[in-house]
């Protein structure tokens, strides 16, 4: 039986991963996720920084929230990730009833924060993931995708 050293078996963990600026892809995670780490990866690249991913409460789910430091501004990110070729776009999945949860998990978001006094926008990120892994991922992110809907309306 051949023995591996540790570092051969790291480089054979690492080569598993698609390496991105500030972390890295898990290919063997589902598709949604990896899509969330590609949108976060897009914000940094964008010069925002990345405060939290998938926070989650009894409210609902904000996929990734942002900060952008010039405008002062937290912005809500909600990613949608296809890898099919179903007609319509992905960004048309966030009606008006996963508008309202988006609000209503942001404003506990900020409430959790003290950071109710703060601007804020609500993004929506579409993505496109090919199943052929030779094919590129189709991007386009949303700014000011909607305002704050439901019960909970909030500023902007």
């Amino acid at each position: 039986m051949k023995r591996t050293s540790l570092a051969a078996a790291m480089r054979r963990c690492r080569d598993r991963y698609t390496d991105w600026r500030y972390g890295r892809i898990d290919p063997d995670a589902p598709i949604g996720r990896r899509g969330e780490q590609v949108a976060a990866r897009l914000l940094r690249q964008k010069g925002l920084v990345v405060v939290a991913e998938s926070e989650s409460d009894r409210a609902g789910e904000i996929d990734v929230i942002a900060a952008d430091k010039r405008s002062r501004r937290v912005i809500f990110v909600e990613v949608k990730t296809l890898q099919t070729t179903r007609p319509g776009h992905p960004a048309d999945r966030v009606d008006e009833n996963k508008q309202a949860r988006i609000t209503r998990a942001a404003l506990r978001f900020l409430k959790r924060r003290n950071l109710l006094g703060t601007p804020c926008r609500f993004d929506v990120i579409a993505i496109w993931w090919p199943k052929g892994e030779p094919s590129p991922v189709r991007i386009e992110h949303y700014e000011h995708a909607f305002e704050a809907a439901g019960d909970f309306q909030m500023w902007s």
